[in-house]
């Protein structure tokens, strides 16, 4: 069936900022929608509120409105633009309820459009918990004992007909929002009505809790013509009972047994022809009974979903970017693999590998956060990687998660006390994979980890090898001694040379010589989405130890860019956008741009968007032979945050280049003493300091500098464990703490200037001249971190005198470090005196939303820069903002009930949205200033 000659213009509308629960992997679905209705010629506009996405990039799409997600917003465009057709699939759950709103008030019928790869009928359908139980029950398939209820009378009714345990689910909600587990009758009363007063309509359903049975997912495509292809069937190594968002997921799936998958497959597609008449994806969410294979559908989410972006880098196969095809009137036998190239688009994937997906949470950022996993999702982001079979690719993960961890334990970090380490088996919480592994090598036994865990025992035993293995590797006394075969063995189920090395009490440097002397190196296999039946024309690798080497480096000049690896608070999507914006300019300036990441929900990852792409872990062992492999001119650590950085030390000593700014600049500013000393010998104001290595060097110098004092550990991101305290008592707690996470460090404590106002200034030096991208006022005062606080580009308070003054110290302090790219510079401002807090030479959280508001490619600038190959007076800026740009954060407080939403030195939003007015008397502006006063004057 061709395409839908009547559509020539697609509205496609975005996800909106990032929550916990819908994170940038719908910036990557909307991303790949976009270019591919580019691709049949459509002309495609973009309805977003988020600055930090690359879907929001005029690269992206031919109309960008950053405007909030409203049916008034919608109309506005509507009558603008002469638009055919909306996809509202690829925003998530706030796309979909936008587009709903839209239509029950009449707009798509006013402006004669017409929605395309959705059915809402289906979509209402899959949301209406009783509608959707009814009519799975109506075709035959299997559900849960469950009821729906409207009221806290009803809900009690149908706990009194199912008995326990049950789950309280809320209609339309999302990542299981106000969803919970209920064990006896003395918790549910209020489990219920927390329930209902979440849910917008003031429903629940009331089911039987299938606690311990396996779940899956399925990801299919659909296309007019009713044909169906399963993209990937995805296992969760967690049991029923823990969100999908929160689970570890595997895939193809591990413990099924081939007439179980034929039976999922065959309901699945049942499932997906019978919910209405729409093309596109879907997802479908199965639990069996670890006995009798008995399988129930838990839900359906008929539209691109969390998943989807997981199961496109799991298989190569671009989900989003086929489904916007599909949506045009495309059928799938049309279409082409974009990674054979030559097979068509009908054709299913099949994995030679294996890929894990770990979560990634931020407890630590919520104090007093209950831990315990259950229905509501708490994570913040995600990692995947691959492997040749599951241990390598779940050692893989645990090193890609940046929380210190060299692989599944054997990193001196276990735990020793059985008991501490059975009770977080029982309750499961964001480290129970590590307590199970902890458990075994205590002498745990399988049987009763999988009573308290009711993990398939077939995962139980993968794991329980290690240990074996492990136990193996004591008897060797030194590195040198590890025969080549054991040697390959430990690393061929994913090993790391800082694991054999704390198991051995071993330098780490010391078996990595010893490996590399035995010959035993990673190879790299092509991800080709057809277990190499056939050739793949798409450069997508990982690595394994292997025999052959399927990625051969070219003869072309190469760049290395490391990405920022997982979402978290502190660092989000927005380096993901500076990365992809970097590897676009590495291309454009005639170099081989390589990618090296592991965040499956970003665009960085998408497999031809740089030349090159390793999904491996952003950890030093892995990226070290990836530099051997491919000899580049050098590596870019400024845009991918905190987690490139902190490989610049290592990339120093190992004399690789580092392009852009140098290492000894970017450690001289996260180095908070040696930065306050370059302050000072530059005679720049700041606040009085001091430096400590223990809590009596930190009392002392809180005594000369005067309280308040901000005491804040050096080389951190996102504020972490940065504290204004008041007396000694709170100080002496609060250093205690940092010392016992971070031995290693030293704390600054800083005389705290109370009730200042802040400003931040971003810039671009090529070592001779400094170009000022924007200078940004806080809405909140200096002590609530800036990605915490509201910006207004350009300033609006601040004197003329004091915004000359930070661009005098932006020029002087970009110079001063050597600044060959971006800096961000903070400010506080008091009694008309400019004070500087830090400065960051590199990419900032800011960056992309300095570029959005005044639509200057301020990341291909600064790349070109760092490369060098053009100056910034080869360029012609003109940056003229019509009015006022306000950055607003947003927060996901509700996941954590009963934690401090007080805001301080430590960020806690987990992403940011974009307003736009067009003078100081708008209401909302109004509004944040009135809270900026009364923050100064409280």
């Amino acid at each position: 069936m061709p395409k839908d000659q009547s559509i020539r213009s697609v509205l496609i509308i975005g996800s909106g900022p990032i929550i916990i629960g819908q994170a940038c992997e719908f910036d990557y679905s909307g991303t790949q929608a976009s270019r591919s209705l580019r691709e049949e010629g459509i002309e495609v506009t973009l309805i977003n509120s988020n600055p930090a996405t690359i879907m929001t990039d005029p690269v992206t799409a031919d109309h960008i409105h950053l405007l909030p997600l409203t049916v008034e917003s919608l109309e506005h465009i509507l009558r603008e633009r002469q638009i055919d057709a909306v996809l509202p699939t690829m925003g998530g759950q706030t796309a979909l309820n936008l587009a709903i709103e839209a239509g029950k008030v009449g707009l798509w019928e006013k402006y004669n459009v017409k929605l395309i790869g959705v059915d809402l009928e289906a979509i209402e359908l899959a949301e209406n918990r009783e509608a959707f139980r009814q009519h799975m029950i109506d075709i035959g398939l299997g559900v849960a004992p469950s009821f729906i209820a409207n009221s806290f009378l009803e809900g009690k009714e149908a706990a009194q007909k199912i008995g326990y345990p049950l789950v309280i689910r809320p209609s339309y909600t999302l990542g299981g929002t106000g969803g919970g587990f209920v064990h006896t009758a003395d918790e549910f009363d209020a489990k219920l009505r927390h329930g209902l007063n979440m849910s917008p309509t003031h429903e629940v359903l009331v089911e039987k809790a299938v606690l311990g049975w396996k779940e899956f997912e399925l990801e299919l495509l659909r296309d007019a013509a009713d044909n169906v292809v399963i993209i990937c069937t995805v296992e969760n190594l967690d049991p029923m009972g823990i969100h999908t968002g929160d689970s570890i997921t595997v895939a193809p799936a591990m413990t099924l047994s081939d007439t179980a998958y034929q039976e999922m497959r065959d309901q699945s597609i049942q499932a997906m022809r019978s919910l209405g008449n729409f093309a596109g994806g879907c997802n479908i969410q199965f639990s069996q009974n670890p006995e009798t294979e008995e399988l129930i559908v838990i839900e359906i989410n008929p539209r691109v979903s969390r998943s989807s972006a997981l199961a496109s880098k799991a298989t190569g196969y671009p989900i989003a970017k086929i489904a916007a095809k599909l949506a045009l009137g495309y059928t799938l036998d049309e279409l082409k693999n974009q990674i054979t190239k030559t097979t068509s688009a009908y054709f299913e994937p099949t994995l030679d590998y294996v890929i894990v997906k770990m979560p990634r949470w931020n407890f630590a950022k919520f104090p007093g956060a209950d831990h315990e996993l259950g229905l509501q999702m708490k994570s913040v982001g995600e990692v995947m990687a691959i492997g040749r079979n599951f241990l390598e690719a779940l050692q893989k993960a645990c090193q890609s998660l940046e929380q210190g961890r060299a692989g599944l334990g054997a990193d001196k970090k276990e735990w020793i006390r059985t008991e501490d380490i059975l009770t977080r088996l029982e309750k499961v919480s964001d480290d129970r994979i590590f307590r199970l592994k902890d458990a075994m090598r205590l002498g745990v036994p399988s049987k009763t980890i999988h009573k308290l865990t009711k993990i398939d025992p077939w995962f139980l035993q993968q794991i329980k090898r290690l240990v074996e293995m492990e136990e193996r590797l004591m008897r060797f006394n030194v590195a040198e001694d590890i025969p080549e075969s054991f040697m390959r063995e430990l690393k061929v189920v994913g090993y790391s040379d800082a694991q054999i090395a704390w198991v051995l009490r071993v330098g780490e440097e010391q078996v990595t010589r010893h490996r590399k002397t035995l010959g035993v190196r990673r190879t790299y296999k092509m991800v080709d989405t057809c277990a190499a039946e056939f050739e793949a024309q798409t450069p997508y690798f990982y690595s394994t130890f292997d025999g052959e080497n399927e990625s051969i480096p070219s003869d072309k000049k190469k760049i290395i860019v490391l990405g920022s690896g997982p979402n978290r608070i502190g660092q989000g999507i927005e380096f993901d956008y500076c990365c992809v914006h970097g590897l676009m300019a590495i291309k454009e300036a005639g170099y081989e741009a390589i990618m090296v990441n592991c965040n499956p929900e970003t665009v960085s990852t998408d497999f031809d968007v740089a030349d090159k792409l390793y999904f491996e872990p952003v950890y030093w062992e892995h990226l070290e032979e990836i530099i051997e492999l491919e000899e580049p001119e050098g590596v870019i650590v400024q845009l991918g945050g905190q987690t490139a950085l902190k490989l610049a030390e290592t990339l120093h000593r190992r004399g690789i280049k580092i392009i852009g700014t140098d290492y000894t600049s970017m450690d001289l500013a996260e180095d908070r003493g040696a930065f306050s000393d370059l302050l000072k010998e530059l005679e720049i104001p700041y606040p009085d300091y001091g430096v400590a290595d223990d809590a009596d060097q930190a009392l002392t110098v809180a005594n000369e500098v005067g309280y308040p004092v901000l005491v804040r550990p050096s080389y951190v991101l996102g504020g972490q464990d940065m504290r204004i305290v008041i007396n000694d008592e709170e100080l002496e707690r609060h250093v205690l703490h940092i010392f016992k996470h971070m031995p290693d460090n030293r704390v600054l404590v800083d005389h705290f200037l109370d009730r200042a106002k802040e400003a931040e200034v971003d810039a671009i030096c090529d070592g001779d001249d400094v170009h000022v991208m924007g200078i940004m006022e806080h809405i909140e005062p200096a002590g609530v971190h800036s990605g915490d606080s509201a910006a207004v580009l350009p300033t609006y308070s601040l004197s003329v005198e004091v915004v000359n003054k930070m661009v005098e110290i932006t020029e002087q302090l970009a110079k001063a470090l050597n600044t060959r790219g971006l800096i961000n510079i903070q400010f506080a401002i008091k009694d008309e005196k400019v004070y500087v807090i830090e400065a960051n030479p590199r990419a900032s959280r800011t960056t992309p939303f300095i570029a959005k508001a005044y639509q200057v490619p301020y990341l291909k600038i600064a790349t070109e820069v760092m490369l060098g190959v053009k100056k910034l007076k080869d360029y012609h800026i003109h940056a003229r903002p019509s009015g006022f740009a306000i950055k607003v954060p947003v927060f996901s407080f509700d996941k954590f009930p009963n934690v401090d939403k007080q805001l301080g030195p430590e960020m806690k939003s987990t992403g940011e949205a974009i307003h736009f007015i067009k003078d100081l008397t708008d209401p909302f502006f109004r509004e944040l200033d009135r809270q900026r006063y009364m923050y100064l004057t409280r």
